[in-house]
């Protein structure tokens, strides 16, 4: 039986190509194991598969009677919703340790950094199992897009590490220029329905008992967004009342400017001017040097609503 790994629901291309690699390192050492993921690719991970010529990995639904490694995730919420019927062998992230719990040991590398695929760089370093050169070029492009081309506040010197060893594999030369053809395809919103721009890059999550959804959308130019955002915050209605949450933000991060304007749809709105110190100005907040969900957001949300 082969093993399956997959990263969280709405996968980016973190989850995409860590899935990947896993799987890839796990068969070399003599473990079966496919990639998979939680559903469509984004725009983004498709150009990066289909720039190092790697097949996009199968759709998995179901956990039951499998065995399956997580990567990119440990929380319940972002994983399959059957996920106690399958058996637990391993978690590679770069979160907070979320409630998945096992009733068996398990390998787990959960490093403070800003992205999963630094770590298995590291496990492949570990292990002594040498990197295609294809891989590594999808690993480098998914460190690139998680720490938004080292300037988000998650990037690490372990980070920027992995990628001069990835890039040197892969043979890039100019990790740069790599970075913003990536954020230039993120950037492209044109024609693509807005409940799928909403959730390119969205988690829910349990905060304090209140079910809170982020999403955010990393962009060149907020001015891209401007025809476009008044939709987005009727679809974000809509999906505050579908699931019951209890507020639905979305992060629009410019990160050219380095800040992001948050949308805000919440029962309680003051949770935002107690977690950042500014009162949202009609339904959004700007929130100078806010690039990180992970790192600048969901912690101060946390505070807040506990």
């Amino acid at each position: 039986m082969s093993v399956i790994v997959f990263g969280h629901k709405n996968p980016d291309t973190d989850s995409v190509c860590a899935a990947i690699g896993v799987a890839d390192l796990k068969s070399k050492l003599g473990v079966a194991a496919t990639p998979a993921a939680q559903g469509e690719l984004s725009p983004e991970s498709k150009f990066v598969l289909d720039k190092y010529g790697v097949s996009a990995p199968e759709v998995v639904t179901s956990g039951e009677g499998k065995q399956v490694i997580l990567v990119d995730h440990s929380d319940l919420s972002q994983s399959l919703d059957d996920l106690s019927k399958a058996e637990i062998l391993g978690i590679i992230d770069h979160h907070k340790l979320g409630d998945v719990t096992t009733p068996n040991p398990l390998e787990c590398w959960i490093w403070p950094v800003g992205c999963t695929c630094t770590v298995i760089k590291a496990m492949y370093e570990f292990y002594g199992v040498e990197i295609p050169k294809n891989i590594a070029g999808i690993m480098l492009c998914a460190i690139l897009s998680d720490t938004v081309i080292f300037k988000s506040a998650t990037c690490t010197d372990e980070d920027k590490k992995a990628c001069e060893g990835l890039a040197k594999i892969a043979g890039v030369g100019d990790m740069m220029a790599l970075g913003m053809e990536m954020f230039k395809v993120k950037s492209a919103v044109e024609g693509t329905p807005t409940r799928e721009l909403l959730f390119r890059d969205y988690k829910d999550f349990n905060m304090s008992g209140k079910k809170v959804g982020i999403g955010q959308l990393e962009v060149v130019d907020l001015s891209i967004l401007e025809p476009v955002k008044g939709d987005l915050y009727e679809e974000m209605k809509k999906v505050k009342d579908e699931g019951a949450r209890h507020s639905v933000f979305l992060l629009l991060t410019d990160i050219m400017k380095e800040g992001s304007e948050m949308l805000v749809l919440s029962d309680d709105p003051s949770v935002v001017e107690k977690a950042f110190g500014k009162a949202v100005d009609g339904n959004s907040v700007w929130l100078d040097g806010v690039m990180s969900r992970k790192k600048q957001v969901v912690p101060n949300f946390e505070k807040a609503f506990a």
